[in-house]
């Protein structure tokens, strides 16, 4: 009798499992992170105007990837919860559906691209050549998003079912994909034309589309717990529901953040161009530590809700406490790094003075908020893993809409470094008030009594 790759979510201890799934993502997001920062190093070289307008495209770019996130969370997580209940073959009929779902998505996010790249840039400048560079990065990365889109969701149905390797590889197959290309195409390297910001979007898409590739050979060949089935598919609206219950608040839940940053924008302009590239280049570098908390989300979803369907609270809450106590590990490096060694962290942007001296300071602030951050992300997983997205949503909307916008505002009265401090309250007020949010909820679902919380 053959072993399911997926029983040891239910047999591994726990710390070898959760570092067993979570470090593959870890790497690979990192990674990832890298050619985020590539890119960007290159279009600094390329022009200080072409930097500028990266920033202000990131949040049209950052709602793409949120809603091919918030499908894949809530795909895996049903996925990984009906392995937990031993119902394999329901199992398949979700990521089946999924796929269709996906395919919605991905048509939406073309629209978008194609008719409100213009309308968007002209928020923030009336400057047509910031608007043209804007343009022709955003209608690449957007109108071919499917290769990110597709990339992410066969990523969560692999690690649903405990396969974190081949997603690894195929994220650093992508990313050094990208690296490689974005000399060659931005500045016309080895007989092919100078492309500026196209070219810096051209090899983006490609690494996303070399990803995808990868993980849908992997999810084609060979015996998997969980297969497409595509003969007498019908569409199953119980299935679309639960995977929406989850991925749409996870999707808006990420969005907000493309929304924030929308609006941050349009504080920080206010104040200077290089304010909003501060803000892009904090971004950029902050993924080197947000990256690897994210691979531990990652690693601890499926195990946090395969547990849940399977109703074993011990291991549920030592996954949650060893998940907790890795992310502080991993922000309160990225806070010292911020803190203490800005200036080496920028070193990778070529910019000048004036701009280098706003971003050091930008750094040095909004990194205070990292270690509350930390929380709020463990927190966030543990109510998508009872498929309680709805209160992830709202713990995101209160952080970023209800605290970080209006203070913000608020601050922008007194002066520039006071709007940065605006992200380390907005933070600390949102774990305060989640953090028994999170424990009742722990308590409902495995019918805890307070003595034993």
């Amino acid at each position: 009798m053959s072993v399911r790759s997926s029983d040891k979510m239910a047999t591994w201890p726990i710390g070898k499992l959760l570092y067993s799934m979570a470090l593959p993502a870890v790497i690979s997001l990192f990674i990832q992170s890298m050619y985020n920062i590539v890119d960007t190093m290159y279009i600094s070289q390329y022009s200080q105007d072409a930097m500028f307008a990266i920033g202000l495209v990131f949040p049209l770019q950052q709602a793409a990837l949120s809603l091919a996130l918030g499908t894949g969370v809530g795909i895996g997580t049903l996925v990984s919860r009906r392995l937990g209940e031993k119902r394999h073959e329901d199992a398949s009929k979700v990521a089946t559906t999924g796929l269709f779902i996906s395919l919605f998505h991905i048509a939406i996010v073309f629209v978008v691209g194609l008719f409100l790249s213009g309308p968007f840039l002209g928020l923030f400048t009336d400057r047509p050549e910031i608007i043209a560079l804007g343009e022709e990065y955003l209608y690449i990365v957007m109108l071919l998003n499917f290769g990110q889109f597709l990339s992410v969701v066969f990523e969560r149905i692999l690690q649903a079912q405990g396969n974190m390797i081949v997603p690894m590889i195929s994220l650093i197959a992508g990313a050094v994909t990208n690296i490689v290309l974005d000399p060659i195409f931005i500045f016309g390297q080895f007989g092919m034309p100078e492309m500026g910001m196209a070219g810096a979007a051209i090899a983006t898409v490609a690494g996303q589309m070399v990803s995808m590739v990868i993980d849908l050979v992997v999810l084609l060949v060979g015996k998997h717990d969980v297969e497409f089935k595509f003969k007498g598919f019908k569409l199953d609206m119980v299935n679309v529901k639960n995977i929406y219950t989850v991925a749409l608040p996870t999707a808006v839940m990420n969005m907000i953040s493309s929304v924030t940053t929308t609006l941050m924008n349009g504080v920080l302009i206010k104040f200077s161009e290089n304010a909003v590239t501060a803000l892009s280049l904090y971004f950029k570098l902050q993924s080197f530590i947000f990256m690897p908390c994210f691979g531990f989300s990652q690693g601890s979803l499926p195990i946090l809700s395969y547990n849940f369907g399977a109703k074993n609270k011990d291991r549920y809450f030592k996954t949650a406490k060893l998940y907790m106590i890795s992310a502080l590990v991993v922000m309160g490096i990225g806070t010292g790094l911020f803190v203490f060694v800005p200036e080496t962290m920028l070193s990778f942007f070529a910019m000048d003075d004036a701009l280098k001296e706003v971003a050091v300071v930008t750094l040095r602030i909004v990194s205070l908020s990292f270690l509350p951050a930390a929380c709020s992300i463990v927190f966030n997983t543990c109510f998508q893993s009872f498929g309680q997205g709805t209160t992830s949503m709202i713990q995101s909307i209160l952080r970023q809409i209800g605290f970080l916008i209006p203070f913000a505002y608020l601050l922008s009265n007194i002066s520039l470094e006071a709007v940065w401090y605006s992200y380390p309250i907005a933070e600390v007020l949102v774990v305060i008030i989640f953090i028994p949010l999170v424990i009742k909820a722990y308590r409902k679902a495995f019918g805890v009594s307070h003595a034993h919380a």
